[in-house]
């Protein structure tokens, strides 16, 4: 059984047991965090949502937060002695999915 939840601008495929980093929630680590903006569900019959399904959500309990690791950005300009470099860490979420209820 799995879904696709829509969550920070992104979709993800979630299972039962499977851990994801999503981007940054704000909900404190131990605490139970259920999705509602669920886009399919299949439990041997697949349900596509127009845009959601129905009555369906996916429970989850926070593991913690953290940052991803480091992008570096660099601009560059010939000839012109211009050059910038800079550094990125993206924060997120990782997310325990303890349940799929559809």
């Amino acid at each position: 059984m799995y879904a696709i939840i829509a969550t920070g601008g992104k979709q993800y495929k979630v299972e039962e047991g499977q851990t994801i980093k999503v981007e940054k929630l704000d909900v404190e680590a131990g605490a139970a965090y259920t999705f509602d903006r669920v886009l399919v569900v299949n439990n041997g019959e697949l349900v596509i949502g127009n845009p959601t399904v129905a009555g369906a959500t996916v429970s989850a309990t926070v593991v913690g937060d953290g940052k991803a690791k480091k992008v570096i950005v660099y601009k560059y300009k010939r000839k012109s002695g211009y050059h910038k470099k800079n550094g990125h860490r993206q924060q997120y979420t990782e997310l325990k999915i303890e349940k799929i209820n559809a």
